[in-house]
């Protein structure tokens, strides 16, 4: 069985993790490629990553940025691997045995197709203009492999995860959304409306790259836009009902007070987007803020 470990680069030094990587591939003797493709970084940081150009497979650079869903699937013409281990290009390896534990779950159930691993943070308090990403993995994102089995789709998110190479050749990413946000999650939906099971593991890597709050914040706003494009979408919209936000989002569309929430959330935003700003503050803050830029988007 060959793996291929596929990692879209955007502007980040991916250097650590592909020489560990190659490390392990070396080491344990498993049958793996690693395959990067450079969605159009800044040429500073692909002059810095060329140094592991002889350290795999292949290293392709795109001209002009295609965005998260698209170049995911771009892997399906560059791996010859019967799976595919996605990795984001800031994630860092904690596990010296990290590809072998994906392995081992593949032979000990053959018949898996997707399997996610998990993500963590450090456990140390980053400085407060870095706090408010770290409290959200912490809080929501990092969660425990008891809390994924729960909801094995809900949870499931594109920094990890093995999927065999003919189960994204029937069900790719939706190329329509480029921008960030929401792209792992219609991803899982349509798995699911495909009865594809997501198995879970606790092979966990390391968020290397906490955004500071205002970066993070324009991220948020710009997974916010996505959804609302999603939502817009009648063939998408039933995938995305078991998502939160868009459950209260529809709670209040069905009331008549959805006209005077959107005028609340107007002049509201920026006392909450302040707060947000400052990192120390509880994320039903940054829930309220998504929800009003949803209803705003929605209009």
């Amino acid at each position: 069985m060959k793996i291929s470990i596929c990692i879209p680069v955007y502007n980040f030094d991916v250097r650590e993790l592909v020489f560990t990587l190659k490390n392990e591939v070396e080491e344990s003797g498993v049958d793996a490629e690693i395959i990067l493709i450079d969605d159009a970084s800044k040429n500073s940081f692909k002059e810095l990553n060329r140094e592991v150009h002889d350290s795999v497979q292949k290293f392709i650079f795109l001209e002009k940025n295609i965005g998260r869903s698209q170049i995911r699937n771009l892997f399906l013409k560059y791996s010859t691997g019967e799976y595919l281990l996605f990795l984001d290009c800031d994630g860092k390896i904690v596990n010296e045995n990290f590809l072998k534990k994906y392995i081992q779950f593949i032979q000990d159930n053959p018949g898996t197709q997707v399997i996610y691993g998990g993500r963590k943070v450090l456990d140390s308090f980053p400085d407060q203009n870095h706090l408010l990403r770290w409290k959200f993995a912490v809080e929501r994102e990092n969660l425990s492999l008891a809390l994924r089995l729960e909801k094995p789709y809900l949870s499931f998110q594109t920094n990890n995860f093995v999927i065999q190479k003919a189960v994204l050749e029937k069900i790719a990413f939706n190329p329509q959304f480029q921008k960030y946000g929401y792209e792992d999650l219609l991803f899982a939906m349509d798995l699911k409306s495909e009865k594809i099971k997501i198995d879970h593991i606790d092979d966990p890597i390391l968020n290397n790259d906490l955004e500071e709050n205002r970066v993070y914040l324009g991220k948020v706003e710009e997974s916010v836009e996505s959804l609302a494009e999603m939502l817009k979408d009648k063939d998408l919209r039933s995938r995305l009902s078991e998502v939160k936000l868009v459950q209260l989002y529809h709670q209040i569309d069905s009331t008549p007070f959805k006209p005077f929430l959107g005028l609340i959330f107007g002049t509201k935003d920026t006392y909450l987007k302040k707060q947000l700003l400052k990192g120390n503050c509880s994320l039903r803050y940054l829930d309220l803020y998504k929800l009003g830029l949803l209803i705003r988007k929605m209009k």
